[in-house]
């Protein structure tokens, strides 16, 4: 992790995220951190900046302080008890553990969270949200061998027993019960959100009410850019530009809330017969995959654990199935990037994600 440094010149970062979540395979979307240059004042704290790698992705934070503030070792313990408790790529995480079959293990704090959050989120998605997919991602091989064309019925159905969030409980007493010992849990799609609230919290408990966290491409934004007077502005990717080129899709004003965006408009296929395009995902509820024209999906929310796990949601389940979700649920807007049946890509903003471009 690098030194904090004050920032006093135009600071532009490239954040990407090339992981796979749970329900799709998230696409290379860029976001862009813009920071007007405006000239140093003793009146005003020193913004500070801090960047490193983490999660399996990378980080990029930007803060408002009367002090120095060196948080290198808070933020290291963050994601070291984070990736102890939640990360399937540490063999003696809990999480890879009860993957294993180990029934003992009694869960922190955080992974109560996730869990309670993915259960929210899997009910008012009717359950496409569903962080027990990863048997099916696996399966048709979303990874970096491709797409598999040739799974069989049999094979789905044979792994479908073990899919379904509503499989597992979480008891009284923290432990995971499963309903078969194969249930493979993964918070992947949910768990990157979850760390920006608790590194938010970290912050608001230094009393620092001026900030724009980025980790892995989520955001969460509290306060303004003091050194411009303005909102913190964030830039959402053009999907149709050229290979090579940078272009900005659009630009919002993002103040006390936070924003993630799942996608995969740079893994699409175009239809042999129609020439229309497409990405594959995978409906938890058949096990099979299939075409959809949602290219991302764009969420503001309170919380990043929320944005993270609602953008993963929409993506499964489709442009107007995210419509008809958008009707059941409170405090959310969503910016949608889809491609029309003339092959052209189409946005779908709500009223709130408007306003926000408007500021």
């Amino acid at each position: 992790m690098k030194n904090l440094l004050p920032v006093k010149k135009i600071m532009l970062l490239i954040i990407k995220d090339g992981r796979k979540s749970s329900i799709i395979k998230r696409s290379f979307l860029f976001l862009f951190l813009i920071v007007g240059f405006v000239s140093c004042s003793e009146d005003h704290p020193e913004m500070y900046t801090a960047s490193g790698a983490a999660l399996g992705t990378t980080f990029h934070i930007s803060f408002f302080s009367d002090e120095e503030l060196y948080v290198e070792t808070s933020l290291d313990s963050i994601f070291r008890v984070i990736n102890k408790s939640m990360s399937t790529y540490q063999e003696d995480s809990d999480i890879s553990r009860i993957n294993d079959g180990v029934t003992s293990i009694v869960v922190d704090s955080n992974f109560v969270e996730v869990f309670n959050s993915s259960k929210k989120i899997f009910r008012e998605s009717k359950g496409y949200f569903d962080p027990t997919v990863g048997l099916l991602v696996n399966a048709y091989g979303f990874g970096p061998e491709g797409y598999l064309e040739d799974l069989q019925d049999s094979e789905i159905d044979s792994i479908m027993q073990y899919v379904g969030f509503n499989k597992l409980k979480l008891t009284p007493g923290h432990r995971i019960e499963k309903e078969h010992p194969e249930v493979y849990l993964d918070f992947n799609a949910i768990a990157k959100g979850y760390a920006i609230d608790v590194i938010a919290l970290y912050f608001d408990n230094k009393n620092i009410d001026n900030y724009l966290i980025e980790l892995g491409g989520e955001l969460v934004a509290k306060g303004r850019n003091i050194e411009s007077n303005n909102p913190w502005r964030v830039a959402i990717d053009d999907p149709g530009q050229e290979k090579g080129e940078r272009t900005f899709q659009t630009v919002l004003a993002l103040e006390n809330r936070a924003l993630a965006t799942s996608g995969n408009y740079r893994k699409f296929r175009e239809d042999t017969l129609t020439g229309e395009a497409y990405v594959h995902t995978i409906n938890p509820l058949t096990g099979k995959a299939q075409q959809s024209n949602l290219l991302s999906a764009s969420v503001l929310a309170e919380n990043c654990t929320l944005a993270d796990g609602y953008a993963t949601a929409f993506m499964a389940l489709g442009l107007e199935k995210s419509q008809e979700m958008l009707e059941r649920i409170e405090g959310v807007d969503v910016y949608f990037i889809y491609a029309e049946n003339n092959n052209e890509m189409a946005v779908y903003a709500s009223e709130g994600f408007k306003e926000q471009l408007q500021k």
